[in-house]
């Protein structure tokens, strides 16, 4: 991607966003030292760069951060009646959100009981709400990292 921030031509964002990606989205992304291990995951405004949310660290896997980002975005989009496109490049999240159910293998322990309670009330949220944001799949490979990213690997 060969982007100046931000370039000439697009006056809604600070950021080095490719043409087609909008603006007017969160971009989530969660990070994992480990797998299980220390997750956390974040949300970012593309239009401002600014964090909208994080949550973390706690011990988990890094398809259940990705998981509970897109859904924290939905819930915070909803409690606060903006409309904005969701970012996130993990297709399993995408899938998860999708099917209403987060379908990790993480073992239920003492250690990841708290966890798995977050999880049931994303779930719940999930199916008693209708959704209607648009959630795309980050291309990293043509995009370069979502700019949730943690900058770790």
């Amino acid at each position: 991607m060969d982007c100046v921030n931000p370039p000439s031509y697009r006056n809604d964002t600070v950021l080095p966003l490719p043409m087609e990606v909008t603006a007017n989205a969160i971009a989530v992304d969660a990070a994992c030292s480990g797998n299980p291990g220390k997750m956390e995951y974040r949300g970012i405004d593309l239009a401002t760069g600014a964090q909208v949310f994080h949550f973390g660290p706690v011990y988990g896997t890094n398809n259940i951060g990705e998981f509970l980002a897109i859904v924290h975005a939905l819930a915070l989009m909803e409690k606060t009646g903006v409309k904005k496109t969701i970012y996130s490049d993990s297709y399993n999240a995408i899938l998860w959100v999708k099917k209403k159910q987060c379908k990790t293998k993480l073992e239920r322990t003492p250690r990841t009981e708290q966890l798995f309670g977050i999880i049931a009330r994303a779930e719940r949220w999930l199916n008693t709400h209708a959704i209607t944001t648009p959630i795309i799949k980050w291309e990293t490979k043509k995009w370069g990292e979502v700019p949730a990213d943690f900058g770790r690997k």
